[in-house]
């Protein structure tokens, strides 16, 4: 409904005066146009959420037949495009037909709202579009969690970055850190994905060759993981409290840290890499408190400070109003409809544009 409104002037414009109820313009967005909203504005101040919501079905059941053609041609034209650009990044373009298009985005609102539900406060919050890169990410590490699997072994669908180590024990040190497909990652993401991964440790000679190679292992283990999950039970940055998390290295294991439990601490994805490659911190302090610090050096207060709330909020609703000139009362949603028969049938042929070209209707489609 609200990105419909934001091209339906008229219906946002009597939505705000509080002539039309939420329910009247949550079914006329259904079907309303620039061009039909003026029209259909008439209905929802004549009639009834009643009347209104069956002149919606009745619309819709005019367009029945063009709707059954468009949607095999959105079905035809579904398409998915992944590809690396030239600076490394992965581009994501594609198109989807509208119920699958609905799945994506509903289970991209249920990511977002995971990672962003209490970050309202921040100074710098990332965009919307941000939001929905870091949710479609999530997306895609919930899936394979959640043992997404094609019948194939599983390492088929790992990310593997390839990493020297002196590169990874300090980023000013030279060395490599790239993917498999060559694209290259700096020194600190290397050294945020090492923090919680599985990992193989290969010696080379002088020439590059390899001369021995060592077990995979995590450089978590799971029983020392079930402990961090018990204690931390979600991201520890100060105001998030995701559950989706990885485990972070207060010192890195590559610069000595010991993979123990008062060495490590729950980060979400976004946390994780604000500490890694945005210049946060953090540290334990001897009796266990964890301290984060802003780039700058200041500390980040675990509690932000409260919203101001006015005295007599609802005065302040009835002032914000008063100011600009809107006055609602208990009739300002009374319909104009006054108990005559309703005529779908006439409503709809006065209405609809493929019965009546556009122009301007009766005042009212009830009679």
């Amino acid at each position: 409904m609200a990105r419909a409104l934001a091209h339906l002037p008229l219906l946002r414009a009597a939505l705000g005066r509080g002539e039309i109820s939420y329910a009247k313009v949550r079914a006329v967005t259904r079907v309303a146009t620039p061009d039909t909203e003026e029209r259909l504005l008439k209905l929802a101040r004549a009639g009834t959420s009643d009347h209104v919501e069956r002149v919606v079905r009745g619309w819709r059941g005019v367009d029945r037949r063009a709707e059954r053609d468009e949607a095999q041609r959105q079905h035809v034209s579904r398409c998915l495009q992944v590809h690396p650009d030239d600076d490394g990044t992965v581009v994501v373009r594609g198109r989807l037909t509208p119920e699958a298009g609905a799945l994506l985005m509903r289970a991209l609102d249920a990511a977002r709202e995971v990672l962003y539900r209490k970050r309202s406060r921040e100074d710098d919050p990332p965009t919307m579009a941000q939001q929905q890169a870091d949710a479609l990410v999530l997306v895609a590490e919930s899936a394979l969690h959640q043992g997404l699997n094609p019948g194939t072994s599983g390492e088929r669908y790992q990310v593997v970055v390839h990493v020297d180590a002196g590169g990874l024990a300090n980023a000013e040190q030279p060395g490599q850190s790239v993917l498999d497909d060559g694209a290259r990652v700096s020194a600190e993401t290397s050294q945020r994905l090492a923090c919680d991964a599985s990992r193989v440790v290969m010696q080379e000679d002088a020439n590059g060759n390899l001369v021995e190679i060592g077990a995979r292992t995590r450089t978590i283990p799971p029983a020392l993981r079930r402990a961090l999950h018990r204690r931390d039970k979600g991201c520890r940055f100060p105001g998030c409290h995701v559950r989706f998390t990885e485990g972070h290295h207060i010192k890195h294991w590559a610069q000595g840290g010991p993979t123990r439990l008062s060495n490590l601490a729950l980060l979400c994805r976004r946390h994780h890499r604000a500490v890694h490659e945005d210049g946060f911190w953090l540290a334990r302090e001897p009796e266990g408190a964890l301290v984060f610090y802003r780039p700058n050096g200041w500390v980040l207060p675990h509690v932000p400070a409260a919203s101001m709330v006015p005295d007599d909020p609802i005065g302040e609703v009835q002032n914000t109003n008063a100011a600009k000139g809107l006055h609602i009362d208990p009739t300002t949603l009374k319909p104009l409809w006054s108990g005559e028969t309703f005529d779908l049938g006439w409503a709809i042929d006065v209405l609809h544009p493929r019965s009546n070209p556009l122009e301007d209707p009766p005042a009212a489609a009830a009679g």
